[in-house]
């Protein structure tokens, strides 16, 4: 299998990066060769998560999976469920992928672990146990990285090593990079409509990349 992705460029000014330049940095991160299988036109996307896939802090309309599923034209699921911690998402991710059957699982979550100081190596336990309910369906997953609790943090380590383990496609640093531009910003931890924008906009940029699209 192939090695994982890493999509970690960053911007020397957060206040002073626009969108261009990001989504730049995610295609100069690229691979050479696609790792994902293309999905249909009537094919199915999972957003697996918390707040953040939810899309606390704009409309429903303006979280990442629909504006995802208006730029891909694919269904996009919404499955963020705002303040789950991982062992909460792992109690409910294997029915879902079993009654939905996705094509793809894009897994943004692990943030209020983070927050709440929860045990990491706990924390990477749950994240593999619904990695490998997908991988068991041949269901393919996207990681995405969260930022460690600190200033200007870059992903926790364990989501590394996760994608390494499971040989994923990885976005490693665009939660963090986002997080660091305050006109994408809500409040402390979520986005506003131009945040998730420019998160599904990554997303829909590394998905056509990697031959999802």
């Amino acid at each position: 299998m192939n090695s994982p992705v890493t999509c970690h460029k960053r911007a020397p000014q957060p206040q002073r990066m626009p969108l261009i330049i990001l989504l730049l940095a995610l295609v100069l991160a690229g691979c050479e060769q696609p790792r994902l299988t293309p999905i249909p036109p009537d094919g199915t996307l999972l957003a697996f998560g918390d707040s953040l896939t939810q899309g606390v802090g704009a409309d429903p309309d303006d979280s990442y999976p629909a504006v995802l599923a208006r730029l891909s034209g694919r269904t996009v699921i919404n499955a963020g469920v705002s303040g789950e911690v991982t062992e909460e998402g792992r109690a409910r991710f294997g029915a879902l992928i079993a009654q939905e059957q996705p094509d793809l699982v894009l897994l943004l979550e692990g943030g209020n672990d983070i927050l709440r100081n929860l045990d990491p190596a706990q924390t990477q336990s749950n994240l593999a146990a619904m990695i490998e309910q997908a991988q068991a369906q041949d269901i393919a997953v996207v990681l995405i990285g969260v930022p460690r609790k600190a200033l200007f943090s870059d992903a926790a380590p364990f989501y590394r090593e996760l994608a390494e383990t499971y040989q994923l496609v990885f976005v490693e640093e665009l939660i963090a990079d986002l997080l660091r531009t305050p006109a994408y910003k809500a409040d402390p931890i979520h986005f506003n409509r131009e945040g998730y924008r420019a998160l599904a906009e990554a997303l829909h940029e590394v998905l056509i990349r990697e031959g999802a699209l």
